[in-house]
C-alpha cells in the first residue's frame, strides 16, 4: 500500500486534489442547480470561476515575489546593520570566547616554534599573484528566455490541467461514483450505506467550505493589518497566511515568521517587525478560539498526536501538496470509520474520540492498580456532575465489567482483589466531603470480604456502630438495604454515601439484622422510607419480592423505594414490579436520591 502511495504519486495527487476539490465547490453547484441551471452548466460555471480564481492568486503571489526580490537590495543596509547588532549580541560573543581559547591553546602547544617558521617561509617566498577571469555567457536569446520560463511552469502547470480535467469528470459524474461506491461499500443494505455516504460527504464538504473561508478571513485581516502598519508587499503575506493555514499548527506561523523578518529588514528599529507578528498572533488567536468553534467545533475530529503524524506521513510519501492535504485526507479516512466496519481502526487511532469509554476505562485502571489515576479523572467528572451521576454512569457499569469476567472465570483471585480494592478506594476518596487538599487511602481486600460490608465497617469505625444516634425527630432516617448479593450491599452503601452527601440520615442495613431485635433506644417512627437496592434485578427477581413482603411486615406504615439499578450490558428485561411494589421504583441513584428527598419533606409526608 504505502509503495502505491509512493510511485503513484503522480497520479494519486492530482485525482486525490479533484476530490478535496470537488466537495469544496459541490455547494456552489448545488446552488446553481437551485436557480435552474443544468448538471453541466453548473458544473462549467463552478470549474470555471475556480479556475479564474486559482489564476488570479497564483497571478497576484507571482506579481508579488517579484516586486519584493526587486525592492531586496534597497535595504541592504539595513540588513547588515541588524546582522551587524545580533552578532554583536550572540555570536560575536561565541566568537570572541572561542577566539581567546585557541590563543590560550596555541601558546601552550609544542608546535609553536615549528608552525611560526613555517609562516616565515611562506611569507618570504610569495607565490606569483593570480589573475582574476571572468566568464560571462552571452544574453539568452527571446526564444531561449522564454524556453526557460516554460520548463519552470510546465510542470504545475501539467498537474493543475490534470486536475481540473479530473474534477471536471467527478462533478459530471458525481452521482454514479456515488452509486459504485455504495454498491462497493455495502450493496446489501442500500439505506444504511446511503445514509452514511451522504452524511459522510455532507459533513466533509461543511468542514472543507467552513475551513477555506476561516483560511480566506485570516489572509483577508493579515492583509488589512500589515497593509495599515505600512509592511510592503502585505498583499503576499496576506495570501500566504490564507494558503499555509491548511497546513496544521504550523503553517500560519511559517507565513508570520517571514514577514516579521521583512519587517525587520525594512524598518531600522524593531517596532515593525513586533507589530507585525502581534498582528498575526491577534488574528490567530481570535480565529482559533472564537470563529472556527462556531463553525466546526473546537477540532477537527482529530487527536493532536495524529494531525502531526499525518502532516509527517503524507509529506513523505508526497512532498508539500501531502503536507497541504494531511488534514484533510486523515479526517476522510476518520469519517469513513465512523461508519464503515471494516475502516473501524482508523477513528479508533487516529479520532479524538476516546478508545475506550468511561467504564471501560475505569475497569483498565482498575485491573492495572492505577487508583490515582481513577481518582483523578473522576474528580475531573465531578466537577459537571453529582457523585451519583459518576456512580450510575462509570462505577456501576465498571462493576458489572468486572461481575462478566468474574461469572466467565476470565479474571484471578489477585485481580479481583485488586479491582476490589479500587473501587473500594475510589467509592471512599469521593464519597466523603471534599476537603481542600486531594487526599485517598489504598483500601486492601483479604479473601471472601464482603465489601460492601467493608466500606460499612470503615465508616462506622469513625461514626459508631450505629451509624448516627437514635435521638433524632421521627421520619427522618432513611434505611439502604441490600437484595442479597455482595453487589447489592455494595450498591446499598454507595446509596448511603450519595444521601449523607446530601445531609440525609441514611443507614446501611441488612436484611439479616432486621430479623433480630431492634436495639432498645430506637424510637418508634423514626424511619421515613427504606430502599431496597439490586444490582442484578433480573437473577434476584424472586429475593426481591421475597425481601419486600419481609420489609412489608417488619417495616410497617414506613414508605418504601425499591432502586433497581439494570445491567447496562445485558438485553434481559424485568417482570413489572409495580404491583408488588406499591410505590415507587428507581433505576438509578440520582433517581433514589430525588425520591428520598421528595419523601423526607414534610408536605410529602402529610
Amino acid at each position: 500500500m504505502l509503495a502505491l502511495l509512493y510511485f503513484g504519486r503522480d497520479v494519486l495527487i492530482p485525482v486525490t486534489l479533484a476530490i478535496i476539490l470537488s466537495l469544496l465547490i459541490t455547494p456552489f453547484i448545488h446552488r446553481l442547480r437551485r436557480i435552474g441551471l443544468g448538471q453541466t452548466v453548473s458544473v462549467g460555471v463552478a470549474v470555471v470561476a475556480l479556475a479564474f480564481a486559482v489564476a488570479a492568486v497564483g497571478l497576484t503571489i507571482g506579481s508579488q515575489v517579484i516586486r519584493l526580490g526587486a525592492s531586496m537590495p534597497q535595504y541592504a543596509d539595513t540588513i547588515r546593520s541588524k546582522a551587524a547588532e545580533l552578532d554583536a549580541l550572540t555570536l560575536g560573543r561565541v566568537g570572541q570566547l572561542s577566539g581567546q581559547a585557541g590563543h590560550w591553546i596555541e601558546h601552550l602547544s609544542d608546535n609553536q616554534d615549528s608552525n611560526s617558521k613555517t609562516r616565515k617561509t611562506l611569507t618570504s617566498n610569495p607565490a606569483r599573484t593570480p589573475i582574476e577571469v571572468e566568464i560571462h555567457e552571452p544574453a539568452p536569446k527571446p526564444l531561449q528566455l522564454l524556453t526557460r520560463i516554460l520548463a519552470s511552469v510546465w510542470a504545475p502547470l501539467e498537474t493543475a490541467g490534470i486536475v481540473f480535467v479530473v474534477l471536471i469528470f467527478v462533478l459530471l459524474e458525481h452521482e454514479a461514483l456515488r452509486d459504485r461506491f455504495i454498491r462497493l461499500a455495502g450493496g446489501h443494505d442500500l439505506r444504511a450505506t446511503t445514509i452514511a455516504v451522504n452524511d459522510a460527504g455532507e459533513r466533509l464538504s461543511r468542514f472543507f467550505v467552513s475551513q477555506f473561508a476561516v483560511n480566506i478571513g485570516v489572509g483577508a485581516l493579515v492583509w488589512l493589518g500589515l497593509a495599515i502598519l505600512g509592511l510592503s508587499q502585505a498583499l503576499l503575506w496576506g495570501a500566504m497566511a490564507a494558503i499555509l493555514r491548511f497546513i496544521p499548527y504550523v503553517g500560519v506561523w511559517i507565513a508570520a515568521c517571514c514577514a516579521t523578518l521583512l519587517a525587520a529588514a525594512i524598518d531600522p528599529g524593531w517596532s515593525l517587525a513586533i507589530m507585525t507578528l502581534l498582528v498575526f498572533l491577534v488574528i490567530e488567536v481570535i480565529f482559533a478560539q472564537l470563529v472556527e468553534p462556531q463553525l466546526y467545533g473546537h477540532t477537527t475530529g482529530l487527536s493532536p498526536l495524529s494531525v502531526v503524524l499525518a502532516a509527517i506521513f503524507w509529506s513523505w510519501i508526497w512532498g508539500p501538496v501531502g503536507l497541504v492535504l494531511s488534514t484533510p485526507l486523515t479526517l476522510c479516512l476518520v469519517v469513513a470509520g465512523r461508519y464503515f466496519r471494516a475502516l473501524n481502526m482508523f477513528e479508533i487511532l487516529l479520532g479524538e474520540i476516546p478508545a475506550l469509554t468511561l467504564p471501560q476505562n475505569f475497569y483498565q485502571r482498575a485491573l492495572s492498580g492505577d487508583i490515582q489515576e481513577i481518582i483523578t479523572s473522576a474528580r475531573r467528572i465531578l466537577k459537571r456532575k453529582s457523585f451519583a451521576a459518576y456512580c450510575d454512569s462509570v462505577l456501576i457499569p465498571a462493576l458489572h465489567l468486572a461481575r462478566a469476567d468474574l461469572d466467565a472465570n476470565t479474571i484471578s483471585k489477585s485481580e479481583q482483589m485488586r479491582v476490589g480494592g479500587a473501587i473500594a478506594s475510589v467509592i471512599e476518596a469521593l464519597g466523603e466531603s471534599p476537603r481542600w487538599w486531594p487526599q485517598y487511602k489504598r483500601i486492601s481486600l483479604l479473601e471472601d470480604v464482603n465489601l460492601g460490608r467493608q466500606l460499612r465497617r470503615r465508616r462506622e469505625a469513625v461514626i459508631g456502630t450505629t451509624q448516627g444516634s437514635f435521638d433524632v425527630p421521627a421520619g427522618t432516617i432513611v434505611l439502604a438495604i441490600g437484595a442479597g448479593s455482595d453487589g447489592d450491599e455494595l450498591a446499598a452503601e454507595i446509596l448511603v454515601r450519595i444521601l449523607r452527601k446530601q445531609n440525609i440520615d441514611a443507614r446501611h442495613i441488612t436484611l439479616t439484622e432486621l430479623q433480630g431485635t431492634p436495639p432498645e433506644d430506637v424510637k418508634p417512627g423514626i424511619v421515613a422510607l427504606f430502599c431496597l437496592v439490586s444490582i442484578e434485578p433480573v437473577k434476584e427477581q424472586l429475593q426481591i419480592e421475597a425481601a419486600l413482603s419481609f420489609l412489608q411486615q417488619r417495616l410497617v406504615q414506613v414508605r418504601q423505594e425499591v432502586l433497581i439499578i439494570d445491567n447496562p450490558f445485558e438485553r434481559q428485561q424485568l417482570r413489572d414490579l409495580q404491583s408488588t411494589i406499591p410505590h415507587h421504583v428507581s433505576h438509578t441513584f440520582e433517581e433514589a436520591a430525588q425520591a428520598c428527598q421528595r419523601a423526607l419533606r414534610p408536605e410529602d409526608k402529610g
